[in-house]
C-alpha cells in the first residue's frame, strides 16, 4: 500500500532519498526515473534522446504516466512511488499520503548530476536546464500541469544546503518515524 510519494527534478536527490527510506524502513519502491531509463534502454537510446521522443510523441509519456498511476491505485502498490508527477497523481486519485517534493536549484542539481553522471558542470547545467524546459512544456501540454506549481505537495523540502542524511531525516520526521 502506498505510504508516500517523492517528487523533484532530475538531480534533486529523489532516488537517493527513496533508497534511504527503503533501507531505513524496509519498504518497497517504484522509481519513475528507473522506469523512464528502462524504456530509453529498451528503445536503444539515451535518456536525452528518449526525452526528445516523448516530446515528439506525447503518447509515450501518457503510457508511462498511465502505468505509474495504475501501479499507485493497484493492489500491489509499493510503499514509495517516486516520479516527477507522483504527487499530482496521488492528489488527483484521492490517495491520502504525504506527497513530498524535493526542491533544488539548477546550480545545485548540475553539481549533483556532475558527481553522478560525470561530465562538466556547464554540460550538466545546460542539460538539466534543457530537460526542465522540455519537461515543463510536455506536462503543460499533456495535463495542464506547471512544474512550478507545488500545491499538490504536502511537504516541500529545500535541499540545496542539506546533506543526504538531513533530507532523509526530514522525510522520516514527516512520516513520524523515530
Amino acid at each position: 500500500m502506498l505510504k508516500i510519494t517523492v517528487s523533484g527534478p532530475p538531480g534533486s536527490g529523489t532516488s537517493t532519498l527513496v533508497n534511504g527510506i527503503c533501507k531505513e524502513l524496509g519498504w518497497t519502491s517504484l522509481n519513475g526515473g528507473d522506469v523512464f531509463r528502462s524504456q530509453a534502454k529498451k528503445n536503444g537510446v539515451s535518456v536525452e534522446e528518449f526525452s526528445k521522443m516523448c516530446k515528439s510523441d506525447l503518447d509515450v509519456d501518457r503510457d508511462l504516466d498511465s502505468y505509474l498511476r495504475s501501479v499507485m491505485i493497484g493492489d500491489k502498490c509499493p510503499d514509495v512511488v517516486e516520479s516527477r508527477l507522483s504527487g499530482w497523481w496521488a492528489k488527483e486519485e484521492g490517495i491520502d499520503v504525504p506527497r513530498v517534493y524535493i526542491s533544488t536549484t539548477l546550480p545545485a542539481r548540475a553539481k549533483r548530476l556532475m558527481k553522478r553522471d560525470g561530465g562538466s558542470y556547464t554540460m550538466n547545467y545546460d542539460n538539466a536546464q534543457k530537460r526542465q524546459k522540455d519537461d515543463s512544456h510536455r506536462y503543460e501540454t499533456l495535463y495542464g500541469i506547471s512544474l512550478d506549481d507545488l500545491s499538490p505537495y504536502t511537504h516541500v523540502i529545500e535541499s540545496d544546503d542539506l546533506t543526504e542524511h538531513q533530507v532523509l531525516q526530514a522525510v522520516l520526521d514527516v512520516l513520524e518515524v523515530q
